[in-house]
């Protein structure tokens, strides 16, 4: 048996921010990761965050994900990696695989931090290889400097497939398009205007209808769709595409707070399934807390901002920091999270927050 007094599932924007807030109160921490570097998402992120200087704006994500190990390694953050959280059990027990050898975790604090993952679409011709995500393509073009094709459809207008399309065509692909289902672009029209500025084309109530190739992908059928999201017939297009990538939104990768009890509500601004958890992150079992795209899909400032607010509420609640410099610590998180999460884009995540802190406290 292990023992720590702080738990961190997940050493990703929000994991690495709560175990820096923690550790720096006097927290023994333990952070846990199944991947060789702690990061997450950050190391695949070349573009410049938005927000104020204080949530790291005008700052690329390979850059913030470099500050935060350095300050993690600089406040004494235990970390294990390549290690595979398998179990979360009562009274905050965790079932470690580390170096090979099977470890019960027992903290008196754990948070989850298990990030999301893609939202799939079936067509036919969908397991073709060339067929992929938006994240893995930005693992391999962003992290290992592999161009996984040279013509590419994008399949999502959200900003991960609009900001996507952009590294591609920055990586030397050619972006022949790209489709949304929706009649309007999803994400922010800053990134839509970039793409639009490189001569890529954006089709809106437009959909990946197949995939076609002798054992590969090389063409891609996309299809127009009326108002009642059924196809149109005749509007087929066939475009000569060696990679088609998926950008469809994530889901939270909840299966830890599932096992754990921890009630849930349905909230589809937030991604689907998320933990029901408090102002202070903290889920309906005690001692375990969410922070980042396991409690709700967002930005990764603002998982930075959540895992922060999750580290002071630990380190409060195990008597590591006082109550008035605590709450001054979130008070100032709390307006940086308002400011994040203002604007259009925004409100709809801000109002679903609300909606399940107020449901916590039921």
């Amino acid at each position: 048996m292990t023992t720590t007094e702080f738990a961190v599932v997940g050493g990703g924007p929000a994991g690495l921010s709560a175990a820096i807030e923690a550790a720096r109160a006097g927290v023994q921490v333990l952070l846990i990761d199944e991947n060789e570097r702690p990061g997450g998402q950050l190391f695949k992120q070349i573009h410049k965050f938005f927000g104020s200087k204080a949530q790291r704006a005008g700052v690329r994500g390979i850059d913030i994900g470099t500050q935060l190990l350095g300050e993690v390694e600089a406040n004494g953050v235990q970390v294990w990696l390549n290690s595979v959280v398998w179990g979360l059990f009562s009274e905050r027990t965790v079932g470690v695989i580390h170096e090979r050898k099977n470890y019960s975790v027992e903290a008196a604090k754990v948070l989850l931090a298990t990030g999301a993952m893609e939202n799939p679409l079936a067509f036919p011709g969908w397991t073709l290889p060339g067929v992929m995500g938006g994240g893995a393509i930005q693992t391999l073009v962003n992290v290992h400097r592999v161009l996984p094709g040279k013509r590419v459809l994008m399949v999502g207008s959200g900003n991960v497939g609009l900001i996507v399309s952009y590294q591609l065509l920055q990586a030397g692909a050619e972006v022949v398009g790209v489709v949304e289902a929706l009649p309007k672009v999803g994400g922010y029209g800053v990134h839509a205007s970039k793409l639009r500025r490189q001569g890529v084309p954006i089709w809106t109530r437009r959909t990946i209808k197949a995939a076609e190739g002798n054992g590969k992908v090389e063409r891609a059928i996309t299809v127009a769709l009326d108002e009642h999201w059924k196809e149109v017939p005749g509007t087929e297009q066939v475009l000569n595409v060696d990679v088609i990538c998926l950008a469809l939104g994530l889901t939270p990768l909840a299966e830890l707070a599932w096992m754990a009890g921890c009630k849930f509500d349905y909230i589809p601004a937030l991604g689907g399934h998320v933990p029901v958890h408090d102002a202070d992150m903290q889920t309906t079992v005690p001692g375990i807390y969410v922070a980042g795209d396991v409690s709700g899909i967002e930005e990764a400032s603002t998982a930075m901002e959540e895992g922060r607010l999750a580290g002071i509420a630990v380190a409060q609640s195990l008597g590591k920091l006082g109550a008035e410099e605590a709450r001054k610590k979130k008070e100032e998180i709390y307006a940086g999270l308002e400011e994040l999460r203002s604007g259009p884009f925004g409100e709809a995540r801000r109002n679903a927050k609300e909606t399940v802190h107020a449901r916590a406290e039921r």
